[in-house]
């Protein structure tokens, strides 16, 4: 069985660069079986999903895809372990199992998390230490959008949209039992890990189920020293994981109708502090489904609906339950898209939509730094497109009603119950063009706003994670950006390279900043420690950068298929007030891959730089440059008829000690990237 020539990444249409390493061009075996549904499957998993309500072949805005073979090789233990080394992503990595993604250095509530392309409930943009509940290993897909049309996901998304992507409500039929199996072992924390995924039914139904088990030890890294001494583990970083979901779908020729039920259980160490443990939990119930031609004038309606219960507990070593965080939430998003309509510069095809989320909050314990609160939003949105000849052009506007309200508390410092209403507005405008010769071009402009989240507006606590005393302001206004976005893309066969440079300017961004008073705080011991004082509060700032990748096949050597892959991402932003560089922001960062193929077999070789990140605020320290060295090694062959591929995987070969730019500083000493590892792993398809 040999390796098929999916690609892995998109840049405008389906152009696909190499990503970060070369396990990012890895492409998805291609199989026999399966007949015609396995055939449209994959037509239907070749269309960019998010940002792509037209459901369009070729689109402009610039996204990256990971699916198949390259999101086997490159699973992590997080999703922001899966995605970092991707151009212009990054991750907060607050040790192995907190890690949350990054866009153009943007991180926490400006980065849209979804499941499916619905909301995904969870505290991880509150705090460094809080894990997504998403597991990598029963994954099909994930796309990373960035530009203008992450807007139709509201303001939230100024940073861009993470997509994690499974089959747990089917939408196509899969006669007869599919399905996929894969054991993981190694790597620089032992993990142990598998996965079973079943897809079944007939032509009038679909069924899946999944279920996942990964643990993992103490991370091992190369010697380094710490407040600990000196040390080759990153100290209570173990975690252990598990998930299972079913779903089915009722199937009919217009369309589908589909629920699905998930659990998720994740318990690991904080490495902030050498005993305490978070316990964490989420249920999900789900509803999706798509009608075509439901009535005149409508190509397709499309809906989907959520509720997810989200819990997480922090153990002392005690045992006792210091605080406890929890989350209900309910989305839901119908999108209505018309048919073509003719005008005198070509087909106009849009689709209106809209989309709305509640969320209740509550922090109970001695560590929390937030009240009760609720979260409540609605709002519709519209986007139109049309294509003629080489042009291309996208126009979307959105507009939110969101209410935050905090219920006060017993204690003094949250005050009492406070209520604030925004109406963010959101407008976007995407060209393309082609210019032939495999040329083409792309640019885009938006206006954005986003109500300030809860703990913007409430936050009055010791934040462990940070180490400081946040505040927030009841009175914060909306933050204001500007974003222009241009992009070069050239496809010649199976030759693709593209650059975009990108600046945002904000006039409110919300910003974490020091007070410069200290505030006193009692310790365990009885006695008392001062805490730096950050303050929530709205500041001028300006983002830009550039993003660079290619996919070069080379010249066959004895018979191997050859080809080179490189990326470069830089990103600047400025605090405009202070005239200092924003934090935790990712320095230069540059790869080069080789990757050679010859029927079943793949090997892949990447080396991965980044450069020292000295641009950083007065109150922070810069991070040594690094380079890291990977091997994969891979083949498929079958087993009993059923398509089979082992895997392994060597990181960091030089056993380089390397910290991450973008974790917080108070973790950043005690949390280097993983060392020398070696990691080994078999998957069944069948």
């Amino acid at each position: 069985m040999a390796f098929g020539a999916t690609a892995a990444s998109a840049q405008q249409a389906t152009a696909a660069p190499g990503a970060a390493d070369a396990a990012d061009a890895a492409a998805e075996a291609g199989s026999t079986s399966g007949g015609t549904a396995r055939t449209r499957k994959q037509q239907l998993e070749a269309v960019v999903i998010t940002g792509n309500p037209l459901n369009l072949r070729d689109v402009v805005a610039p996204v990256q895809t990971l699916s198949g073979d390259a999101l086997t090789l490159k699973r992590g233990a997080s999703l922001g372990d899966t995605l970092e080394g991707l151009s212009g992503v990054g991750s907060t990595y607050f040790g192995p199992n907190s890690n949350r993604p990054t866009l153009r250095g943007l991180d926490g509530d400006r980065v849209r998390m979804l499941s499916n392309s619905g909301a995904s409930v969870d505290a991880s943009s509150l705090s460094f230490d809080h894990a997504l509940p998403v597991d990598p290993l029963v994954l099909t897909r994930i796309e990373v959008l960035r530009g203008a049309a992450a807007l139709q996901y509201g303001g939230n998304a100024i940073g861009g949209v993470v997509n994690a992507m499974d089959n747990r409500i089917p939408r196509l039929a899969q006669p007869g039992l599919g399905g996929t199996a894969e054991a993981r072992l190694g790597g620089a924390a032992n993990e142990r890990g598998g996965a079973v995924v079943l897809d079944g039914g007939t032509s009038a139904f679909a069924w899946h189920v999944d279920a996942a088990d990964r643990r993992a030890d103490d991370q091992r890294v190369p010697r380094f020293t710490s407040e600990d001494g000196v040390s080759t583990h990153v100290r209570n970083s173990d975690s252990h994981g598990r998930s299972g979901a079913v779903g089915g779908s009722l199937l009919f020729s217009q369309g589908y109708a589909g629920v699905s039920v998930e659990d998720y259980h994740n318990e690991y160490g904080v490495t902030v502090e050498p005993d305490v443990r978070i316990q964490m939990q989420r249920q999900r119930l789900a509803t999706a489904g798509e009608w075509r031609d439901p009535l005149p004038g409508l190509a397709r309606v499309q809906w989907q609906f959520a509720s997810s219960r989200y819990k997480h507990q922090e153990v002392e070593g005690s045992g006792a339950v210091g605080t406890v965080f929890q989350s209900d939430g309910k989305d839901g998003r119908v999108e209505a898209q018309h048919v073509a309509i003719q005008t005198p510069w070509g087909p106009l095809q849009g689709v209106l939509g809209w989309q709305w989320e509640q969320s209740d909050f509550s922090a109970l314990g001695e560590e929390a730094l937030v009240p009760s609160t609720t979260t409540r939003s609605n709002a519709v949105f519209l986007i139109e497109q049309f294509k003629s000849g080489p042009w291309s052009l996208q126009a979307g506007a959105r507009g939110e009603k969101v209410k935050v309200g905090s219920t006060g508390g017993d204690e003094e410092r949250f005050g009492l119950p406070t209520t604030r209403r925004f109406s963010p507005r959101s407008l976007s405008l995407t060209g393309g063009v082609e210019l032939g010769r495999g040329f083409s071009l792309s640019s885009s402009l938006s206006s954005s706003e986003r109500a300030p989240t809860f703990y913007e507006l409430f936050a009055n606590g010791v934040h462990v994670a940070s180490g400081a005393y946040e505040v927030g302001d009841v009175n914060l206004r909306m933050e204001r950006a500007k974003a222009v976005d241009l992009g070069l893309q050239w496809k010649q066969g199976e030759s693709r390279w593209s650059v975009q440079v990108y600046q945002t300017r904000f006039s409110n961004y919300l910003a974490l900043d020091a007070s410069g008073r200290q505030i006193a705080q009692p310790t365990e011991d009885g006695g008392v420690e001062s805490v730096p004082e950050y303050v929530y509060r709205g500041v001028r700032a300006r983002m830009h950068g550039v993003e660079l990748e290619g996919h070069q096949p080379l010249p066959a050597l004895a018979g191997w298929d050859l080809t080179l892959g490189t990326t470069l991402d830089l990103v600047r932003g400025t605090n405009l007030d202070t005239h200092e560089p924003l934090p935790r922001l990712a320095p230069a960062r540059a790869s080069v891959s080789l990757q050679a193929q010859r029927g079943p077999w793949l090997i892949q070789a990447s080396l991965r730089g980044a450069a020292r990140q000295d641009k950083v605020p007065a109150l922070d320290t810069p991070t040594a440059g690094y380079g890291i060295l990977r091997v994969n090694i891979a083949r498929h062959f079958d087993l009993g008829g059923m398509d089979a591929m082992w895997y392994v995987k060597l990181d960091n070969l030089a056993n380089k000690l390397a910290y991450s730019a973008s974790s917080v500083q108070t973790i950043r000493e005690l949390t280097p990237m993983p060392g020398r590892s070696l990691f080994a792993g078999l998957q069944v398809k069948f």
